[in-house]
């Protein structure tokens, strides 16, 4: 499970990170230290073009939570900000995206939380920020795709919606105290193969899926504050003491 995420990183830092080839200054966003479904947010893909031999890899801003194609209402997107690994492959809302729209989300890393015991037998909820423990940013897998607003004629700024999902799998044995599922990150080795648009083969594409050797990510306690969206600073990645939680209510 992946329902918020922190991205601070400068645009032109991705453009370096992730070689890319083209980027809209105008295209920009704030950084965002608390980014929740329907929120827009920095994703790198690959374009086929008519008059070009070669995918152009290209950073862009799209909307958080899934349109497929085929939807009769952008409402759905806040029920699909994740897709399981194990299926996205044969799920009719996310099969043609892992066929050929494949992306990559770059974060700071992502906010989960664990039900812990509280007072009087009252479970409550603990959050943890999830980051590399090396401080790089996290390369996401994420699918894209495009949405067509019937309720506009063409041409009209609102005509098409562009929206990603993030891909899940199992979480490695460290964090899976805190929650069963993580989002998938891609190792660098492996980014090239998923962007690349002319690779359609689902077979070959699943091996791509087999996150990379634990141990990589550390999972440190943070202020429940980041529960509301309407708090958004670095200071929601700062660890938070455990003494602290004894007294702060969730």
């Amino acid at each position: 499970m992946c329902g918020r995420f922190a991205a601070s990183s400068k645009p032109e830092d991705v453009v370096e990170l992730f070689d890319v080839e083209h980027w809209d200054p105008t295209e920009t966003l704030d950084p965002n230290w608390n980014v929740a479904p329907t929120n827009s947010a920095f994703v790198v893909l690959e374009r086929l073009g008519r008059e070009r031999p070669r995918p152009l890899r290209q950073l862009r801003v799209l909307r958080w939570g899934l349109v497929p194609q085929w939807s009769n209402s952008a409402e759905t997107a806040v029920k699909m900000i994740n897709a399981r690994s194990d299926t996205v492959h044969e799920k009719p809302s996310y099969r043609q995206a892992f066929a050929a729209r494949r992306c990559i989300v770059p974060v700071d890393g992502y906010y989960e939380w664990q039900t812990v015991p509280g007072e009087r037998g009252k479970a409550r909820k603990k959050p943890y920020f999830v980051s590399r423990a090396d401080g790089t940013p996290l390369a996401l897998a994420g699918l894209y795709e495009f949405w067509r607003n019937r309720a506009v004629p063409p041409g009209h700024p609102e005509a098409w919606l562009v929206t990603f999902t993030i891909v899940t799998t199992d979480a490695e044995e460290a964090l899976a105290p805190i929650h069963e599922r993580m989002p998938l990150f891609l190792d660098r080795r492996d980014w090239d193969e998923w962007l690349d648009p002319r690779l359609t083969d689902p077979d070959a594409l699943r091996r791509l899926l087999i996150p990379p050797p634990p141990g990589a990510l550390l999972a440190t306690p943070v202020s429940p504050a980041v529960g509301s969206i309407r708090n958004n600073g670095p200071e929601l990645k700062e660890p938070w003491a455990e003494a602290e939680y004894e007294t702060t209510l969730f």
